[in-house]
């Protein structure tokens, strides 16, 4: 019998197809499913899983995050990237112990006022660890709403219409439409991808609006992120880097960086590292926060 619905497509393939990972296990917790949100957050799984269980194992829970100094979630970040992540979600930990006895709060809106948390990150924690019905709208998701319903081959700028459109699509069961949001997520991240999408095994094709209108390459009007190599970005990730290797023990401003080309670029890293609370200064010699 065909699909009705993009969830009448999806849900079932989703229950054959979906990929064992840690967070889709039964029973994981919901600092569990918290902590791998903010790990998740552009960067890819593969890296995640490994550092995931060794956090966890190292604190089970919200409370022994925040007992542990901010320098120690720093530096065990490792290689995840962006690793303001790493302070927003000690700091969120503070505020889980401090204002929710320890638990990971269910309601979107207390969710969202914890640090580093936002619409994403807020409904997929109510959704995947505690079973509400909310649409949960990452960019895979977004790319799917876009060529299924809109025909067009990428998503616009991110938009609260994107939930709006994603509401519609959901069933009216809580436990299905847990499914339909993970279900979209995982055909954006395995089907529907943004450059070699496999339109022919994909389960909503018969009623994809894109695929109908011929796979038209429409513009993508999304801003690009600049490259890595020679980037801000880059000499943040070098200054951190040094101080990680090095601490508890602070590094004289000197020693760090002293083969980078760009002695401006470098001054910029220190001073938004600084601003951003990731690391802290002594007169001249600099360390991981305390």
């Amino acid at each position: 019998m065909p699909a009705h619905s993009l969830a009448d497509a999806l849900v079932p393939w989703y229950r054959r197809s979906a990929r064992d990972l840690p967070w889709r296990h039964e029973n994981f917790s919901a600092w569990g499913t918290l902590v791998s949100e903010f790990m998740l957050q552009q960067t890819p799984v593969a890296r995640v899983i490994p550092l995931l269980e060794t956090w966890l194992k190292r604190w089970p829970t919200p409370t022994d995050l925040a007992d542990a100094p901010a320098a120690e979630a720093v530096t065990h970040w490792a290689n995840l990237g962006y690793p303001r992540r790493a302070l927003w979600l000690h700091r969120a930990a503070v505020q889980i112990r401090d204002h929710h006895g320890g638990v990971v709060p269910r309601d979107v809106d207390d969710l969202l006022a914890l640090t580093g948390i936002g619409d994403y990150t807020a409904r997929a924690v109510a959704v995947f660890a505690y079973g509400d019905r909310h649409p949960v709208v990452d960019t895979n998701t977004r790319r799917v709403l876009a060529r299924a319903l809109n025909g067009t081959a990428h998503p616009g700028p991110a938009h609260r219409r994107d939930l709006e459109q994603m509401e519609a699509e959901l069933p009216e069961s809580a436990a299905e439409a847990a499914l339909m949001n993970a279900a979209a997520m995982e055909l954006g991240q395995v089907v529907c991808t943004a450059r070699s999408p496999r339109c022919g095994e994909c389960p909503v094709r018969d009623m994809c609006a894109w695929v109908a209108a011929g796979s038209p390459a429409t513009p993508d009007t999304r801003k690009k992120q600049a490259a890595y190599e020679g980037s801000d970005r880059q000499a943040r990730g070098r200054v951190l880097r040094a101080l990680r290797d090095a601490a508890p023990e602070p590094v004289p401003h000197d020693a760090i960086l002293i083969d980078w080309p760009d002695a401006g670029q470098r001054d910029r890293a220190f001073l938004s590292l600084l601003a951003d609370g990731l690391i802290e200064s002594d007169g001249d010699v600099f360390f991981l926060p305390r």
